[in-house]
C-alpha cells in the first residue's frame, strides 16, 4: 500500500477525521462547488460531482451541506465566493517532494501560508514542474475487507482495467489509469460495495526511505499543512515503513 494510503489508515485510527470534522466538510464542500460549477449539478451527468458527493457521504456530511453545496455551484445559491483551484510543488525537509492540490478564493493568502509552513519546517516552495516530474496520476479506491474478499476484489479490479490490487491492514486498495476510473466505480456499485476513499491521486515514480524519526518529522509537517483550510490534498514520494507507522500509532 502506498505511503499516502498508509497515511490515511494512521489519521482514521488516531480520529484525527473526526476530531477535525468541521474542517473536513469545508475541503468537502468546496470539491462539491468546483465540480457543479464546472460540470453542472447532476451527478449522473458530472462524474466528478458525483465523486465528490460519495466522499461527502463517506465523511457523514449532512445531505442539506451537500445539497447546498451543489446549489453554490451551479450558481442557484450565490453568495459572492469564487474557488480557484491551483496546485504548489515544492519539499520538505530532508528533500522530501510534495505537491499540494488547493481550492482558495485568496491565492496570495494561500501561498503565503504554504511557503511559510516549508520555510519553517526547512522545507523550500519551488516552481510549477519543479517536483511534478517525479509523480504520475493514478485512480484508486480503498475499502475495508469485510465489503469484498481480496479474490472478489481482485477479479473485479483487473477485469475493469485495474492495475493492481494490494491488502494491508484490513484494507483493500485498487490502483489503475485514470482512464479506469469510471468502469470500476461502476462495478464496485453494481456489486454494492462502497468505498472508503476513491478519487485520483500523485504517486510517486519512486518513493525514499527514511529513519523513523526523519519519516515522524516530516509526517508531521503534512499533517500541520493538510490543516490549511485550502489545502485540499497533500502528496509526498517517502515511503511509510512498519517501524513508522506503530511509532505513529502509539503517539
Amino acid at each position: 500500500m502506498s505511503g499516502h494510503s498508509k497515511w490515511s489508515t494512521i489519521k482514521r485510527k488516531k480520529g484525527l477525521a473526526d476530531a477535525k470534522r468541521g474542517a473536513a466538510f469545508t475541503k468537502l464542500s468546496r470539491e462539491i462547488v468546483i465540480a457543479a460549477r464546472e460540470g453542472g449539478g447532476d451527478p449522473e451527468m458530472n462524474f466528478r460531482l458525483r465523486l465528490a458527493i460519495d466522499k461527502a457521504k463517506v465523511g457523514n456530511m449532512p445531505k442539506d451541506n451537500i445539497e447546498r453545496s451543489i446549489k453554490r455551484g451551479t450558481g442557484d445559491d450565490k453568495d459572492g465566493i469564487v474557488y480557484d483551484e491551483v496546485t504548489y510543488e515544492g519539499y520538505a525537509p530532508k528533500g522530501v517532494a510534495v505537491i499540494l492540490e488547493c481550492l482558495t478564493e485568496n491565492k496570495n493568502r494561500t501561498v503565503a501560508e504554504i511557503r511559510h509552513g516549508l520555510d519553517k519546517a526547512g522545507g523550500s516552495l519551488g516552481e510549477n514542474g519543479s517536483v511534478m516530474w517525479q509523480f504520475d496520476r493514478i485512480a484508486f479506491f480503498t475499502f475495508p475487507e469485510e465489503r469484498m474478499d481480496f479474490d472478489a476484489a481482485f477479479e473485479l479490479a483487473i477485469e475493469a482495467g485495474a492495475d493492481d490490487v494490494t491488502q494491508d491492514d484490513g484494507m483493500i486498495e485498487i490502483v489503475a489509469p485514470v482512464s479506469s476510473f469510471k468502469t470500476i466505480s461502476d462495478a464496485l456499485d453494481v456489486a454494492k460495495v462502497q468505498p472508503e476513499d476513491a478519487g485520483m491521486r500523485m504517486e510517486p515514480k519512486q518513493e525514499m526511505a527514511l529513519s523513523v524519526e526523519d519519516t515522524i518529522q516530516v509526517l508531521k509537517i503534512v499533517e500541520h499543512l493538510e490543516e490549511l483550510d485550502d489545502v485540499q490534498n497533500i502528496y509526498h514520494n517517502m515511503t511509510i515503513s512498519d517501524e513508522a507507522m506503530e511509532a505513529l500509532a502509539e503517539e
